[in-house]
């Protein structure tokens, strides 16, 4: 290839890359964005709190049932047509969403989101893996992994601010609106792999010789499934995860609320910075992992290290620290349980070839969200053990042994870290 047509090829990479980027900002947006209009929900259908936590957690099992489909489709009518038409549904379920006349359709247009944003990370791991060099891959993951970051504060700060001036509906309209000009731009723009553009490969296939020998699905899925290095990761996925949905993504707020006494915009300016660790951890994680450290697991048991230490503190003191010691503690939280999982993605696409990529990420990624499912009312219930303050806060006491329970969840995580095979490229 001369140089003419390897830098032709290099920015064409790049507009991809910022599609699909995108994309993964909307999946991040999506996930989060109930948050900020729950209470004109409430307002607008009568509903009650629990039917609003059932609205909410439909996205959570979408995604998580549609992982290993998402990597077959990936795997089998390739990734650019996948992650296509999952735009197409999502972008269909956020109009029907802010045109909802009553409930039932509210739900319609949040299962629809929730199955169209489900396929949207698989079938961008695989392009990536087809366009990007094998020591480039952490870094361009954290990369992304960044965006979705800034999908959380979009669906904070931003999704506020234009709920204030047009309302909840019309917001989502314009979500759903920008979501289908991806859908044209990612049919349009994006390709599976060079050589759907007449472009060589960069790297050469490993063997040296032949090109890619295609997998059946059958086939692909039983070699995942039943390597025993995999099975390492996808319990590091569980408990990592478990961890920083259960902490990060719901009882951190109530934690900083009822045992420092902060209010819910104090409380949520504290936990902005899980986003900011994700913003800014992703993509450095990715690159000590490819040029400094030159390790997936060396990074993996790094910060699982430290985010032990961290969860021993907080069981030995869950109270008393300074405000900006809050800050720092959130923040090391995000890099060390969310941060972290570009690496283990990575190290799951290397276990396996090029041409099951969707199938073995798309089944790891099963794990993460299975985990956030079974610790978020799990810790729950743990809190319960423990009466209520008059004001309805929960005590110190409940909180110490929520963070022991992390604790023990971040031990079993670092083990399996340890477990672990290498595959960082020699």
């Amino acid at each position: 290839m001369d140089q003419e047509t390897r830098l032709s090829m290099m920015r064409y990479r790049w507009l991809m890359y910022s599609i699909l980027a995108l994309a993964y900002l909307i999946v991040y947006f999506h996930r989060l964005s109930l948050s900020v209009v729950a209470h004109d929900l409430v307002e607008e259908f009568q509903a009650t709190a629990s039917v609003m936590g059932l609205l909410g957690s439909v996205y959570f099992y979408c995604y998580a049932l549609m992982q290993i489909p998402s990597g077959l489709l990936s795997d089998s009518l390739g990734p650019r047509k996948t992650v296509a038409f999952s735009l197409m549904i999502s972008s269909l379920g956020s109009i029907l969403f802010g045109l909802a006349p009553n409930l039932t359709v509210a739900f319609l247009g949040r299962v629809m989101v929730g199955l169209g944003v489900s396929m949207v990370f698989i079938p961008t791991m695989k392009i990536l893996s087809q366009w990007f060099r094998v020591r480039e891959f952490a870094l361009m993951t954290g990369i992304l992994n960044a965006v979705g970051g800034a999908g959380v504060l979009v669906a904070t700060w931003v999704l506020a601010l234009m709920v204030a001036v047009m309302g909840w509906r019309l917001s989502f309209e314009l979500i759903g609106a920008f979501n289908f000009l991806l859908v044209v731009l990612a049919w349009l723009l994006v390709r599976d792999r060079p050589q759907d553009k007449g472009w060589t490969p960069l790297e050469a296939p490993a063997s040296g010789g032949a090109g890619p020998v295609r997998i059946p699905l059958r086939e692909g899925l039983r070699r995942v499934l039943t390597e025993k290095y995999f099975w390492p990761v996808a319990i590091w996925f569980f408990f990592d995860c478990g961890i920083f949905f259960g902490l990060g993504g719901l009882w951190g707020g109530p934690y900083l609320m009822d045992v420092y006494g902060l209010s819910k915009s104090e409380a949520g300016a504290v936990l902005s910075m899980i986003a900011w660790g994700m913003v800014f951890g992703s993509p450095l994680l990715g690159y000590l992992s490819d040029r400094v450290i030159r390790s997936r697991k060396r990074t993996m048991i790094l910060c699982n290290v430290v985010l032990t230490a961290e969860l021993i503190f907080l069981s030995v003191y869950p109270s008393g620290l300074p405000r900006p010691a809050l800050y720092l503690v959130f923040l090391v939280f995000s890099v060390c349980s969310s941060a972290v999982v570009v690496i283990g993605f990575t190290t799951t696409k290397e276990l396996f070839p090029l041409e099951i990529t969707g199938t073995s990420v798309g089944s790891v990624n099963f794990f993460p969200f299975f985990g956030g499912a079974i610790f978020m009312p799990f810790l729950g219930r743990v809190l319960d053990l423990y009466p209520k303050s008059p004001a309805g806060a929960y005590s110190i006491d409940a909180y110490g042994l929520m963070m022991l329970i992390l604790l023990g969840a971040s031990v079993i995580s670092l083990v399996c870290a340890f477990l672990m095979k290498e595959t960082y490229p020699r």
